[in-house]
């Protein structure tokens, strides 16, 4: 089964927490800042977005609901070519 990276602009969210309804999986509202974290993600810093790598089918499921689901289109994910 292929990997893919979740990508996530935090900068950029708006706070509609769409993303953390359709996966507690992936996503949890930060309340200091009204913004979303990305669990288990580590930040690029030649980016500036956080990412995470998927791997399993409930994960890329979720994933793909989350972008779907981003009023912003800041979620991506990025199949990983070995």
């Amino acid at each position: 089964m292929p990997k893919y990276k979740l990508i996530y602009d935090r900068e950029a969210c708006i706070g509609v927490a769409a993303c953390e309804a359709v996966s507690k999986l992936l996503w949890k509202m930060n309340e200091d800042d009204n913004k979303a974290d990305l669990l288990e993600a580590k930040k690029n810093e030649e980016t500036g977005k956080w990412e995470r790598i998927i791997e399993t089918e409930e994960e890329i499921y979720d994933a793909n609901e989350s972008v779907a689901v981003c009023p912003v289109e800041i979620i991506q994910i990025e199949e990983i070519k070995e």
